[in-house]
């Protein structure tokens, strides 16, 4: 765990990308379904809280899936959170055009940000919890997710996701290389997997299901999975 790249370290990478996060049809390229995930992902948010008021973006990046949530919900009061502040001005400059709400933006880490408890509708979580190191560090963010919703309010994760099995994540793993060389070629593959080398440690989905449930979600929803990738949320 120690060789793991700090927050600051991962800041300074998003710092300088924040183009290829800002493509509203493709999503990132290095995930797998990226355009499925957000449809998938905004059509469970609007069909379970319809009349949401607040928003919480972590790891909002360029403001990609809660932009797509803005036809739907153009009344949203939307905070936005994430490392990178270049990000964040990408983000308010967006989302600011789509909603009639208030549009805040917190640069911290989810670990340290302070926001108000039993406050939103709807929280996106999508392509950051990946980047939560211990199984403290895990349950920690699961259990602050759970205290912001409003009762009935809801989750949505799109994420980097392992498999239990050593074997299976073997093949998970091929197979996903054979993606990136689609999109970018062999040396894209081993940028992209040095990157999840240094900077993540990510979760089966068997384990953040479990986690869910042990921090108080009451109904969860797997919306799809796709090899290393998966869709999911849940209700207060």
């Amino acid at each position: 765990m120690s060789q793991k790249s700090t927050v600051d370290e991962i800041r300074e990478r998003f710092d300088k990308d924040v183009e290829r996060f800002s493509n509203l049809e493709t999503g990132q390229e290095s995930i797998m379904d990226a355009p499925l995930a957000m449809e998938l992902i905004t059509q469970a948010a609007v069909t379970t809280n319809p009349n949401a008021k607040n928003l919480l973006d972590i790891g909002c990046g360029a403001g990609n899936f809660t932009l797509n949530l803005l036809p739907h919900l153009s009344q949203l009061n939307c905070d936005m959170v994430d490392l990178s502040e270049a990000m964040l001005k990408k983000a308010f400059d967006r989302v600011s055009w789509g909603t009639t709400g208030k549009v805040n933006l917190y640069q911290e880490d989810i670990r340290k940000v302070k926001l108000p408890d039993n406050h939103y509708d709807i929280i996106l979580a999508t392509a950051v919890l990946h980047h939560l190191r211990d199984d403290q560090d895990w349950e920690q963010v699961f259990q602050k997710i759970h205290q912001l919703l409003v009762p009935g309010g809801s989750l949505w994760i799109s994420d980097l996701v392992v498999h239990d099995d050593p074997e299976l994540h073997k093949i998970m793993w091929t197979r996903y290389g054979r993606h990136l060389i689609s999109v970018g070629g062999e040396s894209y593959r081993d940028k992209v997997f040095k990157y999840i080398e240094v900077e993540d440690t990510p979760r089966s989905l068997s384990y953040q299901v479990h986690l869910m449930e042990k921090v108080g979600f009451k109904q969860i929803e797997i919306l799809h999975k796709n090899c290393c990738f998966a869709s999911f949320g849940g209700v207060k």
